[in-house]
């Protein structure tokens, strides 16, 4: 059975991007990148988490990594020109970008917000971000991400 399109896969098609929806079993108990890799049978280095932080002075902005990777926020503030950035609350999350925990795509949020690609994701032709709705992701080329996003590569970690 064909995945049902999601607001992020018809943004890709108006884009005329190239990309695979892929579907997973979700285990609601476990919605890590880790087990999102497990499941897909891909190495986690290449499932990539959207992250949503918001930092002082720039705001609410997207950091999408490697799912085995944790941010190191000074690190994050200081890449992305923040004196200091935190996690947003779960609970605002839907509110900021219109996806739920586990099911936050980098495409098709409610506001394009800045974006920061972590730099391994040049190690991969294909790399998988979250579709927009749990039990999918989207795989595609790193590129395309970047353009579609308008993500700066950076070092996050």
């Amino acid at each position: 059975m064909k995945p049902s399109k999601t607001n992020s896969a018809r943004l890709l098609d108006q884009a005329r991007m190239d990309y695979q929806l892929v579907s997973y079993q979700v285990d609601p108990d476990d919605l890590s990148a880790i087990h999102v890799a497990e499941v897909l049978g891909q190495p986690v280095e290449q499932v990539f988490k959207t992250l949503v932080l918001k930092g002082d002075p720039i705001g609410f902005f997207v950091c999408i990594v490697s799912g085995a990777l944790e941010l190191d926020l000074k690190i994050v503030a200081k890449v992305t020109g923040n004196k200091s950035c935190a996690m947003i609350p779960m609970n605002s999350l839907l509110a900021t970008t219109g996806y739920i925990r586990g099911a936050c795509s980098p495409i098709g949020m409610k506001k394009l917000f800045p974006t920061f690609l972590d730099a391994s994701c040049q190690d991969f032709n294909q790399i998988y971000v979250s579709a927009g709705v749990r039990g999918l992701q989207i795989q595609l080329n790193p590129g395309d991400l970047i353009r579609m996003v308008g993500a700066k590569v950076v070092k996050l970690v």
